[in-house]
């Protein structure tokens, strides 16, 4: 699938396609074949997945992505509303599954639960090779909102309370039904436990992300937008639609 435009930000290598669709089977034909790359050389394939109404088509797409060694792929994902009963379909790990999880035979997949610890281990324990994510409305990378990103962040993992923004983008994703519904706390991947991995596919449609995404590509590199942290990774792509990229001016490096 051949995007409409592509340029550099730094490191970060931004692909624009025209819609939602094209946007996911780019992407998945990306990982897809990261997947493969890692597999020429390792027994395994370690990656991160976001979960977010904005990955639907990436993950439409990737279940259809042929050839590809499942049964070597170790699946995590990278936040989690912790409070929530383990039943809860607004829990992440509950979203992944019924998405994608569940459609794929994985050597490993791995939920965060309330034993934070042992899920540090399990993700710890050897490097990330890929991981997929997102951009929230706010300029978030997991839950790694403004008010608590932190680029030099020690921790691998750590609750963190949610702002605003970041709480009613879950309504407006359809997720909950009121803001007040959406819980004040959950556990996320710190921003840097995401970029140590070795390859980042970011996925961002849709026009509520487009000034989180003007922010991120031409703004200060900071944790008023987490994300524009990606473009100091030196194997990241972004996958953007017409919607998300409408405020972007088009300044090739």
């Amino acid at each position: 699938m051949s995007s409409i435009s592509k340029y550099k930000v730094d490191e970060l290598e931004v692909l624009i396609y025209q819609n939602r669709k094209q946007l996911g089977m780019a992407a998945a034909h990306h990982v897809g074949a990261l997947i493969k790359k890692v597999l020429k050389h390792k027994d395994e394939a370690r990656i991160i997945f976001a979960a977010a109404a904005s990955q639907r088509e990436f993950f439409t797409e990737l279940l259809n992505a042929p050839d590809i060694e499942w049964k070597k792929v170790i699946a995590f994902h990278m936040d989690e509303y912790h409070t929530l009963p383990t039943s809860a379909p607004q829990r992440f790990g509950n979203f992944l599954n019924s998405v994608f999880f569940r459609f794929i035979d994985f050597k490993e997949v791995y939920y965060m639960t309330e034993d934070l610890p042992a899920y540090k281990r399990l993700i710890s324990e050897k490097p990330i090779d890929i991981c997929c994510l997102g951009i929230g409305e706010n300029g978030h990378l997991a839950f790694n909102d403004p008010p608590v990103a932190d680029f030099n962040d020690p921790e691998v993992i750590k609750e963190v309370e949610l702002d605003e923004v970041c709480r009613q983008q879950q309504v407006n994703d359809g997720e909950f039904n009121d803001i007040n519904d959406v819980p004040k706390r959950a556990v996320t991947l710190t921003v840097p436990s995401l970029l140590n991995s070795k390859y980042l596919s970011v996925v961002v449609p849709g026009h509520t992300k487009s000034s989180a995404v003007e922010e991120t590509l031409l703004g200060e590199i900071s944790t008023h937008c987490p994300a524009s942290i990606l473009r100091t990774h030196p194997n990241a792509k972004l996958f953007l639609d017409t919607h998300s990229s409408k405020l972007l001016k088009e300044v090739k490096s």
